[in-house]
């Protein structure tokens, strides 16, 4: 019997040293991402951006020497499902270096799990500003919401030229929120009044009580913090009780192309990048984006991408996929980007321009974005 335990053992150890060496030729990287669900749009469009960059980065070599295997699970949008995701990737796959999840709800549900587990995780896209206070492991790769709101507010009084806003916003949406309340900020702060601020809830279909309410205020400009599905539907109720003024926004509403019609034109919001810049990196990315999926890229595919290459620079200057080193290594990022040159300031969140985009109709009808300017921080 004990011959038989000894020698269990010993192919158990040799199984163990040939997995051990098999994953030695791979760097892992997860992903968690909305791929299904209300909002997997912006999951399946940061999955398409990561999986380009791996396919460059293997191309030219992989990093080191090693090729990159990118692993990801779909969460759905649901919190606790991301729970489950990100834990099947640190126990049952092994892996150190995690990009997601997208929505600022369910990328908080593991910044805590990440930092005990000393997991580096890159947020593409959750611009909620606690997300990082978990620890010195989280990492984001897009700006925060108290500046999107900023922007917003600036580019409605200086650009637009409003004096008078109205917000309509979710009450118990940590995004809408954060946005609302910076918007009243800088748009105060810039001599403008807030003449009308109507809240709703999650799942709710019916505005036309506070948007009546807003149409008896008279802004000349509304801002809707909130995500694009439920931006298509204020838009055309907005539109019906002939409230035609400006419309602003933030990157939530990256998605109204394809999913709304003439009822959002003369509609802004602060983005990430522009896929129309003329600056080398982007126009690279866009051309290579558009060779493999047939289409332009919005600012979640170019987040994700970014996600990689962060990951990917941080593991050179660090010399090892160690994930104390890795993270020593992105906190001293300086580079430039596709969504721009970035930086990290002290709570590990980008320092970096936004742009604002026109959602604007192309020749064939169809609704299709337009670079309109950049805020600097």
């Amino acid at each position: 019997m004990k011959k038989v335990v000894l020698l269990s053992a010993f192919a158990a150890m040799i199984l163990v040293a040939g997995c051990s060496k098999k994953e030695s030729d791979t760097i892992k990287i997860g992903g968690v991402a909305p791929l299904s669900g209300g909002v997997a749009v912006y999951g399946v469009e940061c999955k398409n951006g990561i999986d380009l960059a791996v396919e460059e980065i293997n191309a030219a070599g992989g990093i080191n020497g090693k090729k990159v295997e990118f692993v990801c699970e779909d969460d759905e949008g649901s919190p606790d499902k991301t729970v489950n995701a990100f834990k099947k990737l640190i126990t049952k796959d092994g892996i150190k270096l995690v990009i997601g999840s997208l929505t600022s709800g369910c990328t908080q549900a593991i910044t805590t799990l990440a930092q005990a587990s000393k997991v580096v995780q890159i947020a593409p896209a959750a611009t909620a500003p606690a997300i990082t206070d978990a620890g010195n492991f989280i990492f984001r790769a897009c700006f925060i919401d108290p500046f999107q709101g900023t922007v917003g507010g600036k580019f409605a009084a200086e650009t637009l030229g409003a004096k008078r806003a109205a917000i309509l916003y979710d009450a118990g949406n940590d995004y809408s929120v954060g946005l609302y309340e910076n918007f009243i900020t800088s748009f105060k702060d810039l001599g403008g009044e807030i003449v009308a601020a109507e809240s709703y809830a999650g799942g709710d279909k019916d505005f036309n009580a506070q948007l009546t309410k807003i149409k008896n205020a008279n802004p000349d400009v509304v801002y809707l913090p909130d995500y694009y599905g439920t931006v298509a539907l204020i838009a055309k109720q907005l539109r019906a009780q002939g409230i035609n003024t400006p419309i602003v926004g933030a990157d939530g509403w990256d998605g109204l192309t394809g999913n709304a019609g003439k009822e959002v034109l003369n509609g802004f919001y602060s983005n990430h990048y522009a896929d129309d810049s003329t600056e080398p990196a982007v126009q690279k990315f866009v051309t290579s984006f558009k060779e493999k999926y047939n289409k332009a890229p919005n600012s979640f595919a170019a987040l994700g991408y970014d996600s990689v290459y962060l990951l990917k620079d941080a593991i050179l200057r660090a010399g090892t996929t160690d994930s104390v080193k890795v993270r020593e290594a992105l906190e001293a990022t300086d580079g430039d980007y596709v969504t721009g040159h970035l930086t990290f300031d002290e709570k590990r969140n980008p320092v970096k321009s936004a742009v604002m985009i026109e959602l604007v109709e192309g020749a064939d009808g169809a609704i299709t974005t337009a670079y309109k300017t950049t805020v600097n921080p």
